[in-house]
């Protein structure tokens, strides 16, 4: 089966209504579920990475997680800030076993993003750009996580980067936009180290499936709508890994509940923003007055961000608080030409 979308939100619209009608019943360990088997699905743009919708509009958790994986790291206490379900996927209860941090940026040839960027470097036309996460030695014993990715293939076709993501199962409904959020974004940081434009992204399934407790929540969706398509802005020109690098750093600083300086002229307002996020985060998650963070929205260049912080603070914030800041950020953007 092949589905095709512009958008997120148009893709997941598509797969929902698929599989509450014609999903195959299926008996897996983690419950009932229905299944589309052998399913492609491709984004054409890759920037409209984010669901616009109250349901699956989930910006802090993709963005922890996306991190998580950069860091090159399988550490619990890290994943569980963010997502806090995790703890249910870790033998150890320091570590999840299926984490794609170190599979993806393991120390000397293990690190294979870096293996790729240098290879089509060289090698424009290849089609060896591959990355492996899924691995024979997964199967050799039991663990409560096994990676469901198996490879990232990355192709430039006409200055483009393309990427072709093949899974062995996904969850639709809590897997896939994490999923996508973070491998096109992977994607993004391989283009602007090579030189090239961004292109397609595709996503191969075995087992694309939706969880019968889920299945309402699907319905729900799709009743609620969406607003109209608004990507993510480019990543700026060149190679980003030094702002990478610099955003990890701030971003255990935030966690670690410790003091994090990131705003300088060293780093382009994409990069900015994105640690503004993870400071807001930090805020809310460790109830700070709406003062302090009234202080870090209004610096916020990008408005398409504003309704995932808005949504944050309903839930952290009383109802005056939240009509003051909300007010403070509609002046900005005024004062800004919006």
């Amino acid at each position: 089966m092949f589905i095709s979308a512009d958008s997120l939100d148009d893709l997941l619209t598509k797969v929902f209504k698929k599989l509450l009608i014609s999903g195959i019943k299926i008996q897996p360990t983690k419950g009932p579920a229905r299944e589309l088997a052998g399913t492609l699905l491709r984004l054409k743009s890759p920037r409209a990475r984010l669901s616009r919708t109250d349901k699956r509009g989930i910006l802090f958790s993709c963005l922890g997680e996306w991190l998580w994986y950069l860091a090159g790291t399988n550490s619990l206490d890290y994943i569980k800030y963010y997502l806090p379900h995790y703890s249910n996927f870790s033998d150890d209860k320091k570590s999840v076993y299926g984490g794609y941090g170190p599979r993806l940026f393991g120390a000397g040839q293990h690190d294979q993003i870096f293996r790729v960027i240098n290879l089509l470097r060289r090698k424009q036309d290849s089609r060896q750009a591959v990355i492996q996460i899924f691995d024979r030695r997964d199967l050799l014993k039991p663990h409560k996580d096994i990676p469901c990715t198996c490879t990232f293939q990355f192709m430039i076709r006409n200055r483009r980067l393309d990427m072709l993501t093949t899974m062995r199962s996904n969850d639709v409904y809590m897997g896939l936009p994490h999923d996508i959020f973070a491998f096109t974004m992977i994607q993004e940081l391989v283009a602007r180290a090579i030189g090239v434009e961004l292109g397609e992204y595709k996503h191969f399934v075995g087992s694309l499936h939706l969880y019968d407790c889920d299945r309402d929540h699907a319905r729900a969706y799709l009743d609620e709508g969406w607003q109209s398509h608004v990507p993510m802005p480019p990543m700026p020109l060149g190679d980003q890994w030094n702002s990478v690098r610099a955003l990890l750093k701030a971003e255990s600083q935030l966690r670690g509940g410790r003091t994090a300086n990131f705003e300088n002229a060293l780093h382009d307002s994409y990069w900015i923003d994105l640690f503004r996020i993870l400071k807001i985060f930090s805020l809310t998650k460790r109830g700070a007055k709406s003062s302090e963070i009234r202080s870090v929205m209004t610096k916020m260049s990008e408005p398409m961000y504003a309704p995932y912080l808005k949504k944050r603070l309903e839930k952290t914030t009383s109802k005056n608080s939240q009509l003051d800041i909300f007010a403070s950020i509609d002046k900005s953007k005024t004062t800004q030409g919006g």
